[in-house]
């Protein structure tokens, strides 16, 4: 029987509350990428580039229009305190993702052993708190203890992701999963689109660069008190889901309880899994491009294209809402063509990882050689991230395919390797351009076209769109020739672990 006052909460919440939690999971990521990329805007008004600028010659320079002028007299950047090298500055930009990849796969772990709420929600609260200590660590410590905490950062988002993808794997069917999908990874957009806005007016005139970590430290506290009170880890553990919700969800969603005892992660079987490798290949090329866009974007709009701060921080945001406006539009045309059987899942990931692959790769090429010419620079910025909106529909939904059972594990192996593309990237773009000239990062940008379109072709030849034998070898069996040993408990073992929670349970 079901409570009385959970029946009449249910009546209260006419919304459905997977969509409710696709609405929270998008501010979740939004919140995320807020708070991970408020640094890559603040830094150009932190760091006093004036002597490095005046060390060389640059015959391709463009007209300098970031100066700010106050009572007729021109003061670049009023609050640069600090004089770090560009290869420091790559560095500190980097120390987020040392501690992400850390936390990925025991992130994905206490997901799926305690459930998605927490684990996300927990790991956001931390990295709020740590960026609202941002402008006080930098001034006693310097890049030394901004470069920790900035480690500590990404170790608080490093669950993010799985967690989400575990939640996801148990809200969401099969048929709504691009459209949720875009909506959900579409607020890492949001929180590029917001991020980089709100940091260009908040530092524009003389704002001062610590107000943008006060205002998005408080923003990622305030997104933590609703996900608390709104959302649940499972449909079955929500108090105020409807009848006809919770029945459909129970229907038509393959992924296990995690409330029974689970056999352990098949990681033998996922390190010898082709379509596995083909996922963590492309995942590879769309961190490698999407970090230089979002790291590295606002530096070469203010160093290169010589942009003042306030547009700066409009023009970095217009590809980001060109890509959230895609990826709604590549996710609905994914799922209409699935469900009309125009063509498979595994064409449809394949697909759209190739335009979200090889389009922003050329476009990258094109603004690299449009010189100063800012109009056409920002139309092919803008081209190459709406075009990536399709990853949405492609390889980024691709682990609740292979293995809605561990698609927290998945995504945690997944995201955590390819996460390396954003401590190379920009270490290596700042080692790249030293100068930060024109020719100097059209080579960082040739590099990211070879990475783009070298792992795409290999998830082209090897990606697949089924769930995997090893998700449910139950189910599915052995492939022939396994000689690997069992990935499932027997009976008893499960009995003695089912019996081993019950009494942590009681304790």
């Amino acid at each position: 029987m079901i409570p009385r006052w959970r029946r009449i909460l249910s009546k209260l919440f006419i919304i459905p509350q997977r969509y409710v939690l696709g609405l929270m999971g998008l501010l979740a990521v939004c919140n995320a990428y807020t708070m991970r990329v408020c640094l890559n805007l603040a830094v150009t008004q932190m760091v006093n580039n004036t002597k490095n600028e005046e060390s060389h010659f640059d015959p391709d320079a463009c007209p300098d229009e970031s100066e700010l002028l106050v009572n007729g007299t021109a003061i670049i950047k009023p609050h640069a305190y600090f004089d770090w090298s560009e290869s420091t500055q790559g560095l500190i930009l980097s120390g987020f993702y040392y501690g992400y990849a850390l936390t990925h796969v025991p992130g994905g772990y206490l997901a799926e052993k305690y459930g998605g709420k927490w684990t996300l929600g927990i790991g956001l609260l931390s990295t709020a708190l740590f960026t609202l200590l941002t402008p006080i660590v930098v001034n006693a410590g310097g890049a030394t203890w901004l470069f920790i905490l900035r480690v500590l950062q990404g170790m608080g988002e490093g669950p993010t992701m799985p967690a989400l993808m575990v939640v996801l794997a148990r809200w969401v069917p099969p048929h709504e999963r691009s459209r949720q999908g875009a909506l959900v990874f579409g607020g890492a957009q949001i929180g590029n689109i917001f991020g980089s806005f709100m940091s260009g007016i908040l530092m524009a005139g003389d704002g001062h660069w610590a107000n943008v970590f006060y205002f998005f430290g408080c923003f990622g506290i305030l997104w933590f008190i609703f996900w608390s009170v709104l959302c649940y880890s499972t449909p079955n553990t929500h108090p105020f889901i409807s009848d006809e919700e919770l029945k459909y969800l129970n229907e038509t969603i393959t992924s296990s309880d995690n409330k029974s005892a689970r056999d352990p992660i098949p990681w033998k079987a996922i390190l010898r899994s082709v379509p596995a490798w083909a996922l963590l290949f492309a995942a590879v090329g769309h961190d490698w491009g999407y970090y230089t866009m979002v790291t590295d974007l606002p530096k070469y709009m203010t160093d290169v294209l010589k942009f003042n701060i306030a547009t700066t921080g409009t023009l970095t945001a217009i590809p980001y809402l060109a890509m959230w406006v895609s990826s709604f539009i590549f996710g609905w045309i994914c799922d209409v063509c699935v469900k009309r059987g125009w063509h498979s899942i595994k064409a449809g990931r394949i697909i759209y990882t190739s335009i979200a692959a090889t389009g922003p790769a050329i476009c990258i090429i094109l603004a690299s050689y449009s010189g100063c010419d800012r109009f056409a620079a920002v139309a092919y910025f803008i081209a190459s991230m709406a075009l990536m909106g399709g990853y949405y529909s492609g390889m980024k939904v691709n682990a609740l395919d292979l293995a809605p059972n561990y698609a927290g594990s998945l995504t945690a192996m997944i995201n955590g390797t390819s996460t390396l593309s954003g401590i190379i990237t920009p270490y290596l773009i700042g080692l790249l351009t030293p100068d930060s000239t024109l020719a100097q990062w059209r080579i960082a940008f040739w590099i990211c076209f070879a990475v783009l379109v070298g792992t795409n072709i290999i998830y082209i030849i090897w990606a697949d769109g089924k769930q995997q034998w090893w998700d449910d070898v139950r189910r599915h069996g052995y492939p022939t020739g396994w000689k690997h040993g069992p990935l499932k408990m027997s009976d008893d073992d499960k009995e003695k672990s089912k019996k081993k929670e019950a009494e942590g349970t009681t304790l």
